[in-house]
C-alpha cells in the first residue's frame, strides 16, 4: 500500500494521497471483515475462512496478502494470521465507527422494506 501511495498511483484516485490508498484496500471485499475477525485472536486460514462465512479461499488469499503487504496482517509462528501493531492501532481506530454503527441500526426504507418482503415469499 504505501508503495502504492508513494508512486502517485493508487487505484480510484489521480492523487496518490495515503487516506485514498488506505480506503482503497478497506473497501475491498473481505479486507474490513478479515481485519474485524482477526481483532481478537490469531486465526489459521481455514477458522479465517468459516470466520468469513466461508468466502472463497482464492478471495480471501488475495486479501490476506495485500494486507500483510500494507503492514496490517502477520503470519504467525504456528501458522496462524494475526494482526499487527498497525493492524491493531486501525482497529481501534474502526472502533468508534462500529459503536456509532451500532446506534444508528438504520431500519429498512419501506422500498428496501418490500423488496425483502417479496424474498421472503
Amino acid at each position: 500500500m504505501a508503495r502504492q501511495a508513494a508512486s502517485g498511483s493508487v487505484r480510484g484516485s489521480r492523487s496518490g494521497r495515503p487516506v485514498m490508498a488506505l480506503l482503497d484496500l478497506l473497501g475491498r471485499r473481505w479486507s474490513l471483515r478479515i481485519l474485524w475477525e482477526l481483532r481478537g485472536e490469531p486465526l489459521t486460514s481455514r477458522a479465517l475462512r468459516t470466520a468469513c462465512d466461508e468466502a472463497s479461499p482464492t478471495v480471501l488469499q488475495a486479501r490476506l496478502t495485500e494486507l500483510r503487504e500494507a503492514g496490517f496482517v502477520e503470519l504467525g509462528e504456528g501458522g496462524g494470521y494475526g494482526l499487527t501493531a498497525l493492524g491493531r492501532e486501525l482497529c481501534e481506530m474502526v472502533m468508534p465507527l462500529n459503536r456509532f454503527a451500532e446506534r444508528w441500526k438504520p431500519s429498512p426504507s419501506p422500498r428496501l422494506r418490500g423488496r425483502d418482503e417479496r424474498r421472503s415469499r
